[in-house]
């Protein structure tokens, strides 16, 4: 079979079909998908009866496994998370505001897998928003404010003790979250940069993942941060990817920004999540005189 793309028609996304991915992928069918992976930023595969070995092989296609911090790995598969919700789970949903994942981290992941288990059938919808896309179309002004400065990464409002995701929410949820001090650390990353393949500039990451601005004090690095997460996640921007049971799906954290809808109360939700590490350039042989 030959590889089929089919653009979403939304602001970023597409679906790919001719391809099994239980199988070990051939060189050319990786680099197709690589391809189409950075040109529509998230690409769904469905009707892809995968096992976690699948999962893991297709994840190790496209680079190494990235490190997730703070979400406790499935029995015996330490780069495979679980992300679950029970039937009747009533904390809020996990992941739900805007976000570029582990963006925290001196290098984060470049892509992230997520593969559907068990799917509801109703809701639970992925939001994903075009950050090309919005700092093409971002105000001059706003962009000016904006260029050349470095944002202050840190997991500290989720995943601290004193977080979202931190003491007050143990035991509320199916899956394992383990918030530690380790979050409080911080990393610059610029709020604009080049993707690392394509070149094609965009936003990075967001108020949420982003606690301030360097050396700009909070009274006025605050208010500009959600005028930019106000700004990131208008819905000119979005692909809404609706699930399927035997669904993959890959996105490029470089490019975009997430985020998970309800609407599936009284049903569970179950999902196995790798991540890709960050890509580092192929070496340039150097030939001697």
């Amino acid at each position: 079979m030959t590889i089929h793309i089919e653009p979403s028609g939304q602001a970023c996304g597409a679906t790919v079909t001719g391809v099994d991915l239980s199988a070990p992928l051939a060189p050319n069918d990786v680099a197709a998908i690589r391809a189409a992976w950075l040109e529509h930023l998230v690409l769904a595969f469905p009707r892809q009866a995968l096992t976690d070995d699948d999962l893991e092989r297709f994840t190790l296609a496209f680079g190494g496994f990235g490190h997730d911090p703070f979400i406790a790995s499935i029995p015996g598969r330490p780069h495979i998370i679980a992300v679950e919700r029970g039937a009747d789970e009533t904390a809020p949903i996990f992941a739900e505001g805007w976000h570029s994942d582990w963006s925290f981290q001196a290098r984060p992941p470049a892509g992230t897998c997520l593969y559907g288990l068990v799917i509801p059938p109703v809701g639970g919808d992925t939001l994903f928003s075009n950050q090309h896309a919005a700092l093409d179309a971002m105000p001059a002004d706003l962009r000016a404010r904006i260029e050349g400065r470095m944002a202050i990464h840190s997991a500290k409002r989720a995943y601290a003790p004193t977080g979202i995701y931190g003491s007050a929410d143990k035991g509320k949820r199916a899956m394992d979250i383990r918030p530690s001090t380790d979050a409080e650390g911080t990393q610059l990353h610029p709020l604009i940069r080049p993707h690392p393949e394509t070149g094609r500039e965009g936003l990075f990451s967001c108020f949420g993942y982003i606690i301030g601005i360097e050396g700009m004090a909070d009274e006025e690095a605050t208010p500009l941060l959600i005028e930019l997460y106000q700004w990131q996640g208008r819905q000119e921007f979005h692909y809404r990817h609706r699930w399927q049971s035997d669904m993959l799906v890959m996105w490029d954290n470089r490019s975009l920004l997430h985020a998970a809808t309800g609407g599936y109360d009284g049903h569970r939700r179950l999902l196995h999540r790798t991540t890709i590490a960050a890509w580092t350039p192929p070496k340039t042989e150097v030939r001697a005189a």
